[in-house]
């Protein structure tokens, strides 16, 4: 019988082994694709506007080239019958010289802009390898089976043990409260997205200490702990993206915040425009 345990428990951990190391791969690879999505994000946008400016620089091309075409319509038959090579369509010429000057220098933009993204990519992942420790199998495993804890008072609708902190309580309280919202004014509106981005940071700072946690103290498989970290990275991205709609608000409502942050004559006498 212990032999038998013995081989048992072996091939249970060669087969965790291999699960493990398939996660980990599958882990790594979106991980990397999250890294790289800003720096790729920055090339296609750059790769856009040089393809933009080739097509400008193409028009402009069009355009100069358009008076020596129409006077190579006089100078091109005379070019051809005395054999005087720069008489025969000068426009047309033109147009390919300034054309082939561009595309190199598209083709140049267009270099650099991968070398930056390679660049950035790079340091991406050596930032996330230096500052961001890597999820490791810390738990360890009983010799043999151990007893269940006990359950608590507090248990969900459907029989799952629910301990003080629960995710579906707190976000059900804010839809509710987003559901219910009035504001006082399109001000406090304001104040309230340019808070955003701190809430969603806190949101994923939540992520990322359950992601220690179950890597160091709760007895979870690896891939639990990958997945909060995944979530606080995705979480994190979305607070960085918050940070521009403060940006764009204030932009758009650029004349009406004006109206309270600084009132013409005063707060009453701003009130004169009532449209």
């Amino acid at each position: 019988m212990g032999k038998a345990s013995q081989s048992r428990r072996a091939v249970v951990e060669r087969a965790r082994k291999a699960r493990d190391q398939k996660s980990a791969g599958q882990v790594g690879q979106q991980r990397s694709a999250v890294r790289k999505a800003p720096a790729r994000k920055r090339a296609r946008r750059a790769l856009w506007r040089s393809a933009a400016r080739m097509q400008g620089r193409r028009l402009l091309a069009a355009l100069v080239s358009l008076p020596l075409g129409l006077l190579g319509l006089l100078t091109s038959p005379l070019g051809r019958k005395f054999g005087i090579r720069w008489l025969q369509h000068p426009g047309r010429r033109l147009y390919q010289r300034l054309v082939g000057q561009a595309r190199l220098e598209r083709a140049e933009r267009d270099g650099a802009i991968r070398q930056t993204q390679d660049a950035e990519e790079a340091a991406a992942d050596a930032e996330a390898g230096q500052n961001t420790e890597a999820i490791a199998d810390r738990a360890e495993r009983p010799a043999g089976l151990v007893p269940a804890a006990a359950a608590s008072d507090h248990t969900s609708s459907e029989g799952v043990t629910v301990s003080g902190f629960n995710f579906e309580e707190q976000a059900t309280e804010m839809q509710a409260a987003a559901m219910l919202y009035e504001p006082d004014g399109c001000m406090e509106i304001l104040a309230m997205v340019e808070s955003l981005p701190e809430a969603l940071k806190m949101i994923a700072h939540v992520m990322q200490i359950l992601a220690e946690r179950s890597d160091t103290e709760f007895p979870l498989e690896k891939e639990v702990a990958n997945g909060f970290n995944d979530i606080y990275d995705l979480l994190a991205k979305a607070a960085a993206g918050a940070e521009e709609l403060p940006a764009i608000f204030r932009r758009v409502h650029e004349q009406d915040i004006a109206r309270h942050e600084d009132p013409r004559n005063g707060p009453e006498a701003e009130k004169g425009w009532n449209v």
